[in-house]
């Protein structure tokens, strides 16, 4: 488990995050989301322990872990800027990582090497930053850690990169029950992965749930009249409704309360057509963050 309890870090008068508080239990994955400069790669170093805090601590199952040696070594961070020693190779690193990681896997270490297409005795210098970001992927899963923090890990892949890692996070988490962080700018690349997301605002954390939480008591309908029904009407007959969008005889609603109550009251309108969709995380989102200062167009994008 991982405990963020109040972190501040400042850098001399300038704050880049205040007082933030999350937990990642065992066998959970922590969505981090912020725009570019929000503050989640001073959070992840803080985390582990690259940055001593200002203020607050964090705990790795219940031990502080900046300067804890022991816990340090069931942790693995995959930073945004990827950095291997001069002229090394993935086997190179191999060999370093498994003098300090004790459970490293040289048998794991090889297998993902081999799904990647990755050659691990050429120089990483020689690597694109893509093939970089996932010879550290396959190093950091070799370490077999207890911990794993990615820091927009899934920038520069292509899609079937980034769908191989997110696979693999997810089965890694759940055999091994481990506590797994993934920042990401772009909400979509959490969408499905997450169990828990926080989102950085104003270097506070201006959200922290989880997706359960999130999305109880919520609904999407999409509705077909043949008479012309308005906003007006729909919310007259008892709908807490969050969106609504019309095209021709076509509505799509999202609304707060229980679906079951919904459709009934809904059918009192008489719909030729009432049928209840899935809610995409983007829109669960955009309902909980409604009237905030937050700038969305950086985290939607496709």
């Amino acid at each position: 488990m991982i405990e963020v309890q109040g972190v501040t870090k400042k850098f001399g008068s300038f704050t880049a995050i205040s007082e933030i508080s999350f937990t990642v239990g065992d066998g959970s994955l922590y969505g981090l989301i912020g725009y570019n400069g929000a503050g989640k790669t001073t959070l992840l170093k803080t985390i582990t322990g690259v940055y001593k805090a200002d203020g607050g601590k964090v705990l790795l199952d219940g031990e502080d872990a900046f300067d804890n040696e022991r816990m340090k070594q069931h942790m693995f961070y995959v930073p945004d800027d990827i950095y291997f020693q001069p002229y090394s190779s993935m086997e190179s690193m191999a060999k370093f990582y498994n003098g300090y990681y004790p459970d490293f896997s040289f048998e794991t270490f090889r297998k993902l090497a081999e799904v990647f297409g990755l050659d691990t005795k050429a120089r990483l210098n020689g690597f694109s930053k893509g093939m970089q970001r996932q010879a550290e992927v396959v190093l950091g899963f070799a370490t077999q850690p207890s911990f794993m923090l990615f820091d927009e890990t899934f920038d520069g892949l292509d899609p079937a990169k980034r769908a191989l890692i997110k696979n693999l996070i997810n089965e890694y988490m759940q055999e091994k029950h481990a506590s797994i962080i993934v920042s990401s700018h772009d909400l979509h690349e959490l969408e499905g992965l997450c169990d828990h997301f926080g989102l950085i605002n104003g270097k506070k954390l201006a959200l922290d749930s989880s997706i359960s939480e999130l999305s109880e008591n919520r609904a999407k309908f999409r509705l077909v009249f043949n008479d012309d029904v308005t906003e007006e009407q729909i919310r007259s007959a008892g709908i807490d409704l969050k969106s609504f969008k019309k095209d021709g005889k076509i509505i799509v609603i999202t609304m707060k309360g229980d679906a079951k109550e919904a459709t009934e009251r809904l059918n009192a309108l008489s719909p030729a057509l009432i049928e209840e969709m899935p809610l995409s995380l983007e829109e669960v989102f955009l309902d909980e963050m409604e009237g905030t200062d937050y700038d969305f167009t950086q985290i939607f994008s496709k």
